[in-house]
């Protein structure tokens, strides 16, 4: 492979917000000192990372879209669980102001 593309990494990776992750992941692994699955010669950690994945040597342990979408449905439960107890809180907090205004 002469020359590595982001076209040749896409055919193994969903996108380019995957590729960014799969490739920073797998460079950090060969910066610590895992051993190359491609012929490194006179290449770049990144360079070789992204070689690996465009010959398809690294890939996600899970379907990537299925963990983004899992990750997504978990932080917009923790949101409305957050908003719930604002409302709560607000209409106790309303409640306790209307209580002390006609005690006075």
């Amino acid at each position: 492979m002469a020359r590595v593309t982001v076209e040749d990494c896409l055919e193994n990776c969903p996108d380019h917000f995957a590729l960014v992750h799969l490739a920073s992941a797998r460079y950090r692994q060969l910066h610590k000192g895992a051993r190359s699955l491609v012929p490194q010669g006179k290449n770049k950690l990144v360079v070789t990372s992204l070689r690996e994945v465009a010959g398809g040597k690294v890939h996600f342990r899970e379907n990537i879209r299925d963990a983004v979408e899992k990750h997504k449905q978990k932080l917009v439960s923790q949101r409305l669980q957050t908003l719930a107890s604002a409302r709560e809180e607000a209409a106790a907090a309303q409640e306790a102001a209307e209580s002390v205004a006609t005690a006075e």
